[in-house]
């Protein structure tokens, strides 16, 4: 009988292992203020959080890419966020539990993002998870990212596991994709930020989840058959 078990619990950031979107809600609003704009509520601000800085400065400004204003808006974003980084970010509801459970079964875990490493590490570094992670994989680590699948592989190399043995848990339609490409297992976090277009159901994933303690059960199962 093939081995399956798996090994390894990879998670997108944003909308999956953290909620950043209080953070990221307040930079957009205040770079916002800063522009003499009415700030938008948070409501309105939440389910564009995973698809970064463009879409917040497209969301808040109403602006294109190629608009003159665009950039130099999406850099003081950035620049407000990063003073800001971990204010209110926080582990979703459940998710310390789930890691803690992962590390007292010898399992490891890390994370493949899209956001780029000098965010990624400094929030990580502020919520005492970046010496906990097997791997952290950011959206500038390669010349690649999601949904291509080399950022998981990379992640594979770091951790010493082969991708049959991975799980990829995300909350966007590119880490399905990336997951999937890389010959991972993938799961789609319900919890996370997502639009009115998303249709995560469509996205051909292995497995949904409301939890995180959900993963556990998912892994629980197979084991249970293997």
């Amino acid at each position: 009988m093939p081995d399956t078990a798996i090994r390894t619990v990879l998670f997108d950031l944003d909308g999956t292992l953290l909620d950043t979107a209080p953070d990221l809600a307040a930079a957009l609003n205040t770079v916002l203020e800063e522009n003499r704009q009415p700030v938008m509520p948070y409501e309105s601000i939440r389910p564009v959080v995973s698809h970064g800085g463009m879409a917040l400065i497209k969301l808040g400004f109403g602006l294109e890419q190629d608009d003159p204003r665009f950039d130099p808006l999406r850099q003081r974003l950035l620049s407000v966020y990063r003073e800001n980084i971990s204010q209110q970010t926080t582990l979703f509801p459940g998710m310390e539990d789930l890691l803690q459970t992962l590390e007292q079964r010898g399992m490891q875990w890390g994370v493949v993002t899209n956001k780029p490493g000098w965010l990624t590490d400094p929030l990580l570094e502020d919520l005492q998870l970046y010496t906990r992670a097997a791997c952290v994989v950011s959206g500038d680590t390669l010349s690649e990212r999601k949904p291509h699948p080399a950022p998981l592989l990379h992640a594979c190399a770091l951790t010493g596991t082969a991708p049959q043995h991975c799980l990829y848990v995300g909350d966007a339609q590119r880490d399905v994709e990336a997951g999937k490409n890389a010959g991972m297992h993938t799961m789609v976090a319900l919890f996370g930020y997502f639009t009115e277009e998303d249709q995560p159901h469509t996205w051909d994933a292995d497995h949904t989840i409301q939890t995180p303690a959900e993963i556990l059960g998912w892994l629980d199962d197979r084991q249970a058959v293997d």
